[in-house]
């Protein structure tokens, strides 16, 4: 069963709802449109890099000088968030660095960072067909300054479970008893 399977049939499972899931982890980013009962009609991933995911995330909080954590609650405080337009990770953390020289603040440069993922998470959403509604899934969804960034860019609300870096392994887990109840030994 591919991690896409799972957090699509969780995601179901979670918020009946949900047409489309957008998984951003550390390394990947998967936009995933969704049939009935959580079945996966269509995915895109993303086909570049790391830095439309996660691990972009953590290099960029390493050159802002601020923990990961800190991240989605520093966005919020933005009031005129500066374009990262690079799509390369690389690129844009010279971007970041030219942006912290010019005396940006942190807050406004963490906005255009979490713009810059949601932007490359929007096109992937393009390419499957948005429809609402719309689940984040993976560790970037602990980071409120992401999920309000995704929200505004697609003009959605947003759901986000409880664990999200977590909601793989309970998709697996629900499969794993959906075929044992079809064997008859639940």
């Amino acid at each position: 069963i591919t991690e896409i399977t799972c957090v699509a049939r969780v995601a179901a499972f979670l918020f009946p709802q949900t047409r489309c899931v957008l998984d951003v982890g550390a390394q990947s980013t998967r936009a995933i449109k969704l049939r009935d009962a959580g079945k996966v009609k269509e995915f895109k991933s993303n086909d570049k890099c790391a830095a439309g995911a996660g691990g972009f995330l953590e290099r960029a909080a390493k050159y802002l000088e601020i923990s990961l954590e800190e991240l989605g609650t520093i966005s919020l405080k933005a009031d005129n968030p500066q374009a990262i337009s690079s799509v390369c990770a690389v690129l844009a953390e010279s971007e970041i660095i030219n942006h912290v020289s010019a005396g940006q603040s942190v807050e406004n440069i963490v906005r255009g960072i979490h713009d810059a993922l949601a932007s490359r998470a929007q096109s992937l959403l393009s390419r499957v067909g948005l429809e609402p509604e719309l689940t984040l899934v993976g560790g970037v969804a602990l980071q409120a300054g992401a999920v309000k960034a995704v929200e505004a860019l697609t003009g959605l609300k947003v759901n986000v479970p409880d664990s999200p870096e977590t909601v793989g392994a309970l998709g697996a887990a629900l499969l794993a008893l959906q075929r044992l109840e079809k064997r008859g030994g639940a």
